[in-house]
């Protein structure tokens, strides 16, 4: 195994789970371990930030980050899981729906929302996946929770299909928004096509495909495309610290806001993030609290 610590944006084919392509990546690259900050279902593509080894501590954060995506929706048709893969339970007529129609309906969307999850999603119901329980003929009786669209975008309409960009919160299902939609305009709709452009800072032009990691292995050029772990956290407030308080920190020690004075963290509030780093390293991740720094993640 490789101790390679940082970040690799693939982009993700359609057809492979997020797992599979973290694994196939993992083993590619030989590390012990490896996950991904914010899942795409088998038949979707596009942006997916994938964690090597230590990598894996900055999940939270690249987790909660806000996504963008395009999709196409299919009118008049809906499905069981929402997206082109499942069983059409409905059939509607379109009608005489126009573009303008769909461009007013969208506003109903914006900003914080009401999302009942998929039935067929990740989320856990009663110690069990909610797309496990569908699968065995149970269904989930799955709450509303909330979520933000910053943005829908029309970008075309040639009916029945309609092709949207949305900007969102993590959390948020285009699957589920696609079929409130259909139903808002009464035709029901399910999801044809999904892709991921963008997740936090991360751009689906910056990417690079499995079979593209594979080719930068054999040229021995793989670190281009790896982030190391302190160029991970973009816009999250840094200060620099001596070697000397950098191994107090990494062995538990909470630095009191005088031994970290900046003037670049004086508009730190409580519960802010703050990255610590000893020239390229990074060291840990502390948070405002009220009584100082609290150490939320720590680096070796």
């Amino acid at each position: 195994m490789i101790q390679r610590d940082g970040i690799i944006v693939v982009d993700k084919e359609s057809g492979p789970s997020s797992f599979k392509v973290v694994e196939r990546v993992k083993n590619l690259l030989r590390v012990k371990r490896a996950g991904h900050a914010g899942t795409l279902d088998p038949f979707a593509s596009g942006v997916l930030v994938v964690l090597l080894n230590q990598g894996t501590k900055l999940s939270p954060f690249l987790m909660s980050q806000d996504k963008v995506y395009q999709a196409a929706l299919r009118l008049g048709i809906e499905t069981d899981t929402q997206d082109l893969t499942g069983r059409i339970i409905r059939e509607t007529p379109i009608g005489r729906l126009t573009g303008e129609d769909i461009k007013q309906n969208t506003l109903q969307f914006l900003g914080w929302v009401k999302q009942v999850p998929p039935l067929y999603s990740a989320v856990h119901y009663r110690g069990k996946r909610a797309y496990e329980l569908a699968r065995s003929g149970s269904e989930a009786n799955l709450k509303a929770r909330d979520v933000r669209i910053g943005y829908i975008n029309i970008l075309s309409v040639d009916l029945p299909t309609v092709w949207i960009e949305v900007g969102c919160n993590a959390g948020t299902y285009i699957r589920t928004l696609a079929a409130d939609m259909g139903r808002s305009l009464g035709t029901g709709a399910h999801l044809t096509f999904l892709r991921r452009i963008k997740s936090g800072p991360f751009l689906v032009d910056n990417t690079s495909s499995v079979a593209q990691i594979a080719q930068h292995l054999s040229n021995d050029t793989i670190d281009k495309l790896i982030i190391p772990l302190k160029d991970a956290l973009k816009g999250m407030m840094e200060v620099d610290i001596p070697p000397a308080l950098a191994r107090k920190i990494r062995n538990g020690y909470r630095p009191g806001r005088d031994e970290l004075r900046r003037e670049d963290i004086s508009s730190l509030y409580f519960g802010d993030y703050l990255k610590v780093v000893m020239g390229n390293e990074l060291v840990a991740v502390l948070k405002e609290g009220s009584n100082g720094y609290e150490i939320n993640r720590v680096f070796a």
